[in-house]
């Protein structure tokens, strides 16, 4: 028999995610973020539930071409642009949409020849810091590209680096609005806080992540609250009990000891599966659908959890580490990090199951 730990992808739940944001960002188009495999979900695999975006966002070349090779013919954005110029005939060919965001990419474009001239989204850095042009040199460089023969089209765009926060958005908008001033181009702004929050954010294209996928951008409300429902599942089994006697310890380190006599179950799962080696004591699992906890370090390929609160466990008891029934910015949460390295971090050695359950009430 195959070792019992699987994710379950729910293709009906990132189709009921692709139409929350469309409830909370009408009248835009949809750039669904998929770079990191989409998000460890596998981007091949959750393609046909990303049907009603109007196109894909990603950094990885390589994946782009293959999405063409796999006669994906929607727009497909590259997040982080290209890095020399002999990538850009490649792009040209693969009708690709470029991000730039320093000036030697403008002066790539400008002296490339390509057969197919290319949709540029101009990035400003309003504030994150990390990719984007300064405002100041915006005109310059967008009278520079409306000039150069290599641009088709041209798109306005900035990151929110604290749309989580309340008042996370308005100095950024307010920068990017002063750096687009009288400038005629579509823009795109909001990512998934952004979207949640697209009444205040606004903007032409949005480019949602991490909701897409049933986690939640923010720090206090929860996915549930903002109305999307979770797309990975990490299930296992209980594949050992042991029962401990006070001050029995369990694990490498010995950094859980028994205070009292209680069971402790097994899990087939562990850090070479991508689950957290640094998850502590009383990180949140699932066992038989009851909430139970982590009990000592996290090994190679199994965890443990104090099931004392949970009598009917026993070999063969379903697991949840994530998903469906507990939220994974729960068990993120719990390892100090976020739900989206958790996604990411799913190793290939973890078989993953498709299905196409559930169904989401976009009312809140």
């Amino acid at each position: 028999m195959a070792r019992p730990l699987y994710a379950q992808v729910n293709l009906a739940a990132l189709t009921a995610n692709v139409a929350r944001v469309r409830a909370c960002a009408p009248k835009t188009q949809l750039l669904a973020v998929v770079k990191a495999n989409a998000y460890g979900h596998g981007l091949a695999r959750v393609l046909p539930a990303l049907a009603d975006a109007d196109g894909l966002a990603l950094v990885e070349l390589d994946a782009a071409i293959g999405l063409r090779a796999g006669h994906y013919t929607r727009r497909i954005l590259l997040l982080e642009g290209f890095f020399a110029t002999d990538e850009l005939k490649e792009i040209s060919a693969k009708r690709l949409g470029v991000v730039v965001h320093h000036a030697d990419q403008v002066r790539m474009l400008e002296t490339a020849h390509l057969d197919r001239p290319l949709e540029v989204f101009l990035k400003i850095n309003t504030g994150m810091n990390r990719l984007g042009v300064s405002p100041a040199d915006v005109s310059l460089l967008v009278e520079r590209l409306n000039h150069c023969d290599s641009v088709a089209a041209l798109r306005l765009m900035t990151h929110l680096a604290r749309a989580e926060d309340d008042d996370g958005v308005n100095d950024q908008i307010a920068a990017f609005e002063r750096a687009c001033k009288g400038l005629p181009y579509p823009r795109s702004i909001a990512n998934s806080a952004g979207v949640v929050r697209y009444k205040e954010v606004g903007g032409d294209i949005v480019r949602p992540g991490i909701m897409l996928y049933g986690a939640t951008p923010f720090p206090y409300d929860t996915a549930e609250m903002i109305g999307v429902q979770p797309v990975m599942t990490l299930r296992s089994e209980i594949i050992a009990v042991q029962d401990l006697k006070p001050n029995d310890s369990v694990g490498y380190g010995a950094t859980y000891t028994a205070s009292r006599a209680h069971r402790i179950g097994v899990v087939a799962c562990g850090y070479a599966d991508g689950y957290p080696r640094h998850a502590p004591n009383g990180t949140p699992v699932l066992v038989c659908g009851k909430k139970a906890r982590t009990a000592g370090r996290v090994s190679m390929d199994m965890l443990m959890v104090d099931v004392t609160e949970v009598p009917e466990a026993t070999i063969g008891s379903p697991v949840v580490l994530w998903g469906e029934g507990l939220p994974v910015d729960d068990v993120a949460s719990a390892a100090s990090t976020v739900g989206y390295e958790l996604l990411c971090a799913v190793t290939p050695r973890v078989p993953i199951v498709t299905t196409q359950v559930g169904h989401i009430d976009l009312e809140l």
